[in-house]
């Protein structure tokens, strides 16, 4: 059994997606520090102009755990401008109408906390894709310890996986002989972007993956797998 983990993104790109495609369980990491700046209250979409960003804005402190970190109630209007940017730059797209049907009630909800929205995009994304991989917040399972290596090895244990995927270039930082010890194999995601057709002319990869599913509608999944030499169906 296949467990993977990453830390909840929000509208996440195609790879994320396709990593928990490949596992058999799936763990929002959401125990761990937020990082300002990086890809867990922001993504981006393709513009006439080139790419933009989707930020949901956020009160935290420094060190604080991403389920712990707020969303800026005096900044409430983040979800109509992000429900306004995708109509602006994606309408004309075949699937549109599909993808923002599923993401409406998420841009019109109250949301207080950030990882229960992340959380709410990933299952959106997952639910399109078809993807059928169970979905489990690390702050909902029993404490691990603080090491990184250790930390995964023991979500692996609680979930009974006696595999890890790691992310691509995660083995650099991972103390392999830990996993050995520990009996679990690794394996690493190399994961290829399928070119697609987009608007706004040449293929911009690494977008949301709103914007494979804006243009690729039902048949992304297949298109993800094919594209890293797997079975379609």
């Amino acid at each position: 059994m296949i467990l993977t983990v990453h830390q909840p993104q929000y509208l996440p790109w195609a790879g994320y997606l396709d990593k928990i495609d490949r596992a058999d369980r799936f763990v929002l990491l959401d125990t761990v520090q937020f990082k300002k700046g990086e890809w867990q209250n922001r993504n981006r979409i393709k513009t006439a102009a080139g790419w933009q960003w989707l930020t949901v804005p956020v009160l935290h402190d420094h060190g604080q755990a991403i389920r712990d970190v707020r969303i800026d109630p005096a900044r409430d209007t983040w979800g109509r401008k992000h429900r306004e940017a995708l109509r602006t730059n994606y309408a004309a797209t075949p699937y549109y109408d599909w993808v923002r049907a599923a993401f409406d009630p998420i841009w019109e909800g109250a949301w207080e906390r950030l990882a229960p929205l992340n959380r709410a995009t990933v299952e959106a994304l997952t639910g399109l894709l078809g993807i059928t991989t169970p979905i489990y917040p690390a702050s909902e399972l029993e404490e691990t310890p603080e090491h990184p290596d250790e930390r995964l090895i023991g979500l692996c244990r609680q979930l009974g996986a006696d595999t890890y995927l790691a992310g691509a270039g995660g083995e650099a930082y991972m103390e392999l002989d830990r996993w050995e010890k520990a009996g679990i194999r690794v394996e690493v995601q190399r994961f290829v972007h399928p070119e697609h057709a987009q608007p706004f002319g040449d293929f911009l990869p690494a977008m949301s993956a709103v914007d494979l599913l804006c243009n690729c509608g039902p048949g992304a999944l297949a298109l993800l797998r094919r594209a890293n030499g797997r079975p379609a169906g």
